[in-house]
């Protein structure tokens, strides 16, 4: 499945360790079952992925319950993404957004305005964009600098392909960073 994606997979593990080149870091962020994805490819960075080594900036912005709740409870949460993109990012920063399906950015339409908000915040301060998405996904492209896009409608294909990609680029950058 991820075969159809390996160039675009490719160019996403070369914004990421162009990023960190520059002394940015990695942003990502989900919902649902792609939040969880956000938190295991933000430990594989910092941690490791195939061998020890020096540890590579990552933050899930999935994780802060603090912050999620008084965003959410205080601001809505369609904000709990921006907010906190504003207050962390820096444009030599990379966002990676997790998704299924599609985002919106339209406040009739609330499924996934959290990232839909997100996307035009790292745009407005200069941050690449990575969207790890579907064939369900129109609204995002616009606003994705690549997008690796798993030829799939079905949900739990497209998670499946999400991870496998996501490790490929773990790969690729830990071996770029960190040469042997």
């Amino acid at each position: 499945m991820v075969e159809a994606c390996s160039e675009d997979i490719k160019k996403a593990a070369e914004l990421i360790i162009d990023s960190y080149k520059q002394s940015g870091k990695l942003l990502l962020c989900g919902n649902g079952g792609s939040a969880s994805q956000s938190q295991h490819i933000a430990a594989e960075m910092i941690n490791k992925f195939r061998f020890d080594r020096q540890p590579l900036a990552a933050i899930a912005l999935t994780t802060d319950t603090s912050n999620l709740t008084s965003i959410g409870n205080d601001s809505g949460f369609q904000y709990v993404f921006v907010k906190q993109i504003k207050a962390l990012g820096k444009k030599e920063d990379v966002l990676v957004i997790i998704t299924t399906s599609d985002v919106s950015f339209s406040p009739d339409n609330t499924h996934s305005l959290d990232l839909g908000l997100a996307l035009k915040a790292a745009k407005e301060l200069g941050i690449k964009t990575i969207g790890m998405v579907s064939e369900k996904t129109k609204e995002a492209l616009p606003y994705l600098d690549v997008a690796v896009r798993i030829p799939s409608r079905d949900t739990p294909r497209t998670q499946e392909g999400h991870i496998t990609a996501l490790h490929i680029i773990c790969d690729l950058v830990e071996q770029e960073m960190f040469p042997k």
